[in-house]
């Protein structure tokens, strides 16, 4: 596979993408249309929980030592991301230690929207990635908002509620517990669900891309001061995680394609556990520009651009 315009035309005219396109467009034109968050809320657990169930089927056949390893990396990873991030804010950004800190917890973490999106794409074009990275999106998630905290503490102590906000987060919890629905529910009673969690997961994704996309729109307004070196930062950092996340999930024995979800995961910012674990320990740091950062910049680049670029390279790697 190389990054071919017939690739990139792909990508950005799938469903998933052009419904974002949809709510940038329906909130840049000031429409009433609307989510209510009673269903935004729902169509996020549904999405998580089915994942987390593909994930735990997938891992019956997958061996402990493997998983062990995997994970292993992943947790490198996300602290290699977190201070990159942190060092990239105070160099480039000139931020404090906090504001540094803080950015740094989201662009080490992980967006579990994009690794959906990742996962489709690779399965759109006929190449399937592995299950175990399901359990991935929760060890990459966990060591980078907890470093990014520390890191704006000056290096103090975490509190235990910073700990447990990470650890009992609506992501976590539904991912982890998903997996584990699906690794020892027998195979009738996962095929039993399969309509509601299998055959309605794209439309269901449809939708909520379409709410992201009224989001995104509206966290683009909110750059302000240092909108050019925030919008520079929110491309390149991507760009330099996912091309190492990608390098080290092929180096770590992901095939292909499970190399560029990897690779995607790294480059993703998180913009729902991040928020949430910074406002409850660092309230007097400025989340909503961390939040414009990783949903209006970040995250569109890599549904459009990104994703492509990580599978090309990967590709690129398994010649």
């Amino acid at each position: 596979m190389t990054l071919s315009p017939e690739l990139l035309v792909s990508n950005l005219l799938s469903p998933v993408v052009l419904a974002f396109v949809l709510g940038l467009v329906a909130r840049g034109l000031r429409s009433d249309l609307a989510i209510p968050p009673a269903i935004q809320g729902y169509l996020s657990i549904f999405l998580l929980l089915a994942i987390g169930l593909k994930g735990g089927v997938a891992l019956r056949s997958t061996h402990f030592g493997e998983v062990a390893l995997l994970v292993a990396v992943t947790l490198l990873a996300g602290l290699a991301t977190c201070a990159s991030a942190y060092a990239l804010a105070r160099l480039w950004l000139r931020d404090s230690r906090l504001e540094a800190g803080a950015i740094a917890a989201h662009f080490g973490s992980v967006s579990a929207v994009t690794f959906i999106a990742a996962q489709q794409f690779g399965e759109r074009t006929g190449q399937a990635p592995e299950g175990v990275l399901v359990a991935l999106v929760v060890a990459l998630e966990i060591p980078a908002i907890l470093l990014g905290l520390s890191l704006a503490r000056r290096g103090g102590g975490l509190q235990w509620h910073s700990v447990r906000e990470v650890l009992v987060g609506k992501t976590a919890l539904l991912l982890i517990g998903g997996m584990v629905i699906g690794a020892v529910a027998t195979k009738e009673g996962t095929d039993a669900v399969n309509l509601m969690y299998g055959q309605l997961f794209q439309g269901m994704l449809m939708l909520f891309m379409l709410d992201m996309g009224m989001v995104a729109a509206g966290q683009l307004r909110g750059i302000g001061r240092g909108g050019l070196r925030l919008v520079a930062y929110g491309i390149a950092l991507p760009l330099l995680h996912g091309v190492g996340g990608t390098a080290l999930g092929f180096v770590a024995g992901l095939s292909p394609a499970g190399a560029a979800v990897f690779g995607t995961m790294t480059a993703s910012a998180s913009y729902i556990a991040a928020p949430a674990s910074v406002r409850a320990s660092l309230p007097e740091a400025n989340v909503g520009r961390c939040i414009s950062a990783a949903l209006g910049i970040t995250f569109p680049f890599n549904l459009a651009l990104g994703i492509p670029v990580y599978f090309a390279f990967s590709a690129w790697l398994a010649r």
